[in-house]
């Protein structure tokens, strides 16, 4: 798939500089940043869930102790 953006000049000229600092394409450079955004924000919405099931009392937290205890270890 292929995307096409407009940049300005000075856009571009950052882009380039960015690509040409790190040895990688134009083309790596969006593609790295784009998926690099979306890593963090997936993490940042699986701990708001938590958060909220935490809030809500659906998460029931065990010490290591405990836990090696259940798993008889």
């Amino acid at each position: 798939m292929a995307f096409s953006i407009r940049l300005t000049p000075e856009e571009r000229a950052l882009a380039e500089s960015y690509a040409k600092i790190h040895s990688i394409s134009v083309s790596e450079a969006f593609k790295r940043a784009l998926f690099e955004r979306i890593e963090d924000e997936y993490d940042l919405q699986i701990i708001k869930d938590y958060e909220q099931r935490k809030k809500d009392g659906a998460v029931e937290l065990v010490d290591h102790e405990q836990l090696w205890k259940e798993l008889d270890i």
